[in-house]
């Protein structure tokens, strides 16, 4: 059970740093242009293009630019990172609202599961008693 929960955990965790790679690729490769859009959002008030958790209109804006193991990806985000999407004020940095659901995500699925997965009784291999003398 401890081996399949630490599976669990690495997938997950695997899976959102994935997802935040490409979303650090993507704001890093827009460089200025990015930051010029960003002020002209903040100054307009215009939400976050890109949300952890898309409405089903962004979703659909998502799947057309976006690849099929990329989605994928930002599909697993959007279900792992959900529960952690309302503890960040959508209208700050597009960095904070995508790291620290990030971050919260890591610490329960990787750092959490994997400490359960310690926790957790380990199966005993059933040897020969080492009072028991071998005669041969």
């Amino acid at each position: 059970m401890g081996s399949l929960i630490r599976l669990i955990a690495i997938v997950s965790s695997g899976l959102i740093l994935l997802g935040f790679a490409y979303f650090a690729t993507d704001d890093l490769s827009r460089g200025s242009q990015n930051q010029q859009n960003a002020l002209g959002a903040e100054l307009a008030g215009t939400p976050d293009p890109a949300p952890v958790a898309p409405s089903p209109d962004q979703e659909a804006a998502r799947e057309r630019v976006n690849g099929k193991f990329r989605e994928v990806v930002a599909d697993a985000n959007d279900v792992l990172l959900g529960p952690f999407t309302n503890l960040v004020d959508g209208s700050g940095s597009r960095w904070v609202t995508h790291g620290v659901p990030a971050i919260l995500g890591l610490l329960l699925y990787g750092f959490c599961l994997g400490m359960l997965a310690n926790m957790l009784p380990k199966a005993r291999e059933h040897g020969a008693d080492w009072r028991t003398v071998s005669e041969s």
